[in-house]
């Protein structure tokens, strides 16, 4: 448990801010968290979980350098956490520019912020399994090469030995969690998993539609947001600064993620959906699979819920929510 420590989340609007958020709060942190305009973001995943009040937002711009540092000196955090940039892997191959400025120059700027402002401030930098590219039928570990395959994952690398690099040089308390896909029903509809499960329960519910699909027969590795929430928490309290890959170690294909969401809701998913080659992205990953071994030995952190589990979670908050709005 923590004593009065403080925390600052840079990217609190979004689904993991929204979890980590209520984990530190739970802890006895102070929690402070920014977006580009806190004063028009809508913060909807913090409200969902009720902790609008509970946290103090800031208006902060990562790759503005002033506005990074002013963010950090008024807070006097002792812990800070990078989830900002641009979150899509689709969204990079219409914005590479936008998603390697937003990604690389927005964790550099907290970096060098620590490295002038405090150099006791424990980081932890929002890394992405997208780094590794196809790991074929060899799980990742924090070993494994990346291969990146998107411009989101270039960004992403880019970041990962920013980090790296301020530790080795710097002295630094500075790691990166390396996340493998997690999903809730927090995450933002664009994703394809809540298209999928949305589509789903709509259709369950009487919604004459169908749902339209690139590749999917792509495997990922699917786990459970709010407990990947925890083990960022745990990367910054472990002795040493290192990084970890963060996965449940189960690979299922996007196949099976449609098949077990409509079955859910006792559909079969092959009499709703059509599948459309112009969605297939310029390069895409075909196989991703883990080895987060080093996070269970290391941080006593195990994922508990896997693939199955994540969409019935997700599949339930739907539902519910459409009962709602009738």
């Amino acid at each position: 448990m923590s004593e009065s420590k403080t925390a600052l989340i840079f990217g609190i609007s979004g689904q993991d801010g929204a979890y980590l958020s209520q984990l530190l709060l739970g802890k006895g942190y102070t929690v402070h968290g920014t977006s580009r305009d806190a004063e028009m973001s809508s913060f909807a995943a913090l409200d969902a979980l009720g902790l609008r009040d509970d946290v103090t937002l800031h208006s902060t711009t990562p790759t503005d350098f002033r506005s990074v540092v002013q963010t950090i000196s008024k807070t006097e955090p002792d812990e800070m956490y990078n989830l900002s940039g641009q979150s899509s892997v689709g969204l990079s191959f219409d914005q590479p520019v936008e998603t390697l400025h937003s990604i690389s120059t927005g964790t550099l700027n907290m970096l060098e912020s620590i490295r002038f402002l405090d150099r006791t401030i424990k980081f932890y930098n929002a890394g992405s399994s997208e780094c590794f590219g196809n790991t074929g039928t060899v799980p990742a570990d924090e070993d494994t090469p990346f291969r990146p395959r998107s411009p989101y994952a270039v960004a992403k690398a880019t970041a990962h030995w920013a980090v790296a690099n301020y530790r080795e040089s710097y002295d630094l308390f500075a790691c990166s969690g390396i996340l493998f896909n997690h999903e809730s029903p927090l995450r933002p509809s664009r994703f394809v998993t809540r298209k999928i499960v949305d589509a789903a329960a709509r259709i369950a519910a009487g919604a004459d539609e169908r749902l339209t699909l690139g590749n999917i027969s792509v495997r990922r590795d699917w786990g459970w947001a709010p407990e990947y929430v925890d083990a960022m928490w745990r990367v910054l309290q472990h002795e040493t600064p290192e990084d970890f890959v963060i996965a449940s170690g189960a690979t299922h294909s996007l196949q099976e993620f449609v098949a077990v969401a409509f079955a859910y809701f006792n559909l079969d998913w092959n009499e709703h959906v059509d599948l459309n080659t112009g969605l297939h992205r310029p390069a895409d990953i075909d196989e991703s699979r883990s080895n987060p071994s080093k996070a269970k030995e290391l941080l006593g952190w195990e994922a508990t819920k896997t693939m199955p589990d994540v969409v019935s979670g997700m599949a339930a908050a739907e539902a519910e929510r459409l009962s709602k709005e009738r």
